[in-house]
């Protein structure tokens, strides 16, 4: 058997709708969800299914600002609902399972040190340690550089307040502090010619300035029942594997507070013996984070977009972490991936340079080409720096890019690759990545030669 090592993302996962085509092939997907609705409900949250089953729910940057809570629920939900269908439905073996900050909490619920209940009540217990113990204004950055690149940065400005958040791979990391002193590095950095991204968090995580609130949340979550751990932990922000109640607890005070050295474990555990990585949880980003960090290691995203059951199994094929053979599932009805109901894109935007090329659709099949093209289209249209926009970074809540100037960007690509907007559209946020937006370029018709110049014609008027 392949050793295995099973990842639970943090809060970028989120993705409305996450498991809507699931739950219509994989009947164990409603059923968990109406699961963890009742648990929601026990400890006064909102049912997370209507989040995780409609396209058509609040975005991440959405969720953020005005339901931080829901977020959470949803985030858990989504992460465990996913765990039990890779595991007792395809009967996935993990070697060791991996958090990523608010993701280590999912992996003690996966593990069996919580319950379902109790897990949920984790989850609570932390936004209610929040809420009765808030922390002063601070914040977190992005920076396009390695831990000790920005170590480095911080010790020559002499901004002692902003610390190491998470290290997340060998050019990416996340510092955190104050606002006025992460604000002075951001700016320090972009002089520098530093990618440096503000990222939408309300609080400066993983920083001690949380230390009251993770006081609070440690108190709280003493009162929880635990169990003994049915797979082995690695924690990222302890850096080591958690061994007991003791482990536990120790994770849970320093869960705010202590950085998240992701490259570390992951390193660790390759070493260790790892070589198959499966994210579990709405998106891939963790997935191209242990890519860059371990090149050549296998790595499975099976919920990187909206997909069915069909996907999820062939996602796993051939792996070699299953038992043996997996139950055949019908095909599907429809395509597995389908473009998202909601929404208008009906802005038009200027072609720019090319307009117009590739409406054979040559143009549209180079996925590669098209990331970059688009890499270049929204750099220079947003003034960031192009390696800020990796292929896989959020443009919401990364890049802080919102819906209506999404809008226009994607009709200026359309435009530039001669492609048709659908009459109604789609819900273009739920495509939050320069690779899903090549993605969607590609599935787009061609305009016809009349339609072209008119289009032109207008966007020059």
């Amino acid at each position: 058997m392949t050793d295995c090592a099973v990842m639970f993302p943090g809060q970028g996962a989120y993705l409305p709708g996450a498991l809507a085509p699931l739950a219509e092939d994989e009947p164990l997907v409603r059923e968990t969800l109406r699961v963890l609705d009742r648990a929601a409900g026990r400890v006064g949250r909102s049912a997370p299914s209507r989040l995780l089953l409609d396209e058509d729910a609040p975005s991440l940057a959405e969720l953020v600002v005005r339901s931080p809570a829901d977020l959470h629920v949803a985030l858990f939900a989504a992460e465990m609902t996913l765990f039990r269908l890779l595991t007792e439905r395809h009967g996935l073996r993990p070697t060791v399972l991996i958090g990523h900050s608010f993701g280590e909490l999912v992996a003690l619920t996966a593990a069996g040190v919580y319950g379902l209940d109790d897990g949920m009540a984790l989850v609570a217990a932390r936004d209610d340690a929040f809420a009765e113990c808030p922390p002063g204004e601070g914040g977190m950055v992005a920076l396009a550089v390695s831990a000790s690149r920005a170590a480095g940065l911080l010790t020559g400005l002499g901004e002692w307040e902003v610390t190491l958040a998470a290290d997340n791979g060998p050019r990416q990391c996340v510092v955190s502090g104050p606002a006025a002193a992460l604000e002075r590095v951001r700016a320090a950095a972009e002089t520098l010619g530093i990618g440096a991204t503000r990222l939408r968090v309300p609080y400066a995580f993983h920083h001690r300035m949380l230390a009251g609130v993770a006081d609070d949340f440690a108190r709280r979550a003493a009162g929880l029942r635990t169990g003994q751990a049915r797979h082995v932990l690695h924690s990222a922000i302890l850096g080591r594997r958690l061994d007991g109640p003791d482990g536990v607890a120790d994770l849970v005070a320093a869960h705010l507070v202590r950085p998240t050295r992701f490259t570390e474990a992951v390193r660790r555990l390759h070493a260790d013996g790892v070589d198959l990585f499966v994210e579990c949880g709405p998106r891939g980003v963790l997935s191209d984070l242990v890519e860059t960090t371990v090149p050549g290691v296998r790595v499975v995203a099976p919920l990187r977009r909206r997909v069915g059951g069909r996907s999820v199994a062939d996602a796993l094929a051939g792996t070699g972490a299953l038992p043996g053979a997996v139950v055949s599932l019908p095909p599907p009805e429809r395509d597995p991936a389908p473009l998202p109901r909601a929404s208008r894109v009906d802005g038009d935007g200027d072609g720019g340079p090319g307009a117009g090329v590739g409406a054979d659709g040559d143009g549209v099949r180079d996925r590669e080409a098209v990331v970059e093209t688009l890499r270049s289209l929204y750099a220079t249209a947003l003034g960031y720096p192009p390696e800020v926009l990796t292929e896989d970074a959020d443009l919401e809540a990364d890049l802080g890019v919102d819906s209506i100037k999404q809008t226009e960007l994607f009709a200026q690509a359309a435009a530039r690759y001669g492609r048709t907007l659908p009459a109604e559209g789609s819900r273009l946020t739920s495509y939050t990545t320069l690779d899903a937006l090549a993605g969607l370029l590609a599935t787009l018709p061609a305009q016809d030669a009349g339609a072209r110049g008119a289009g032109t014609r207008e966007v020059s008027a």
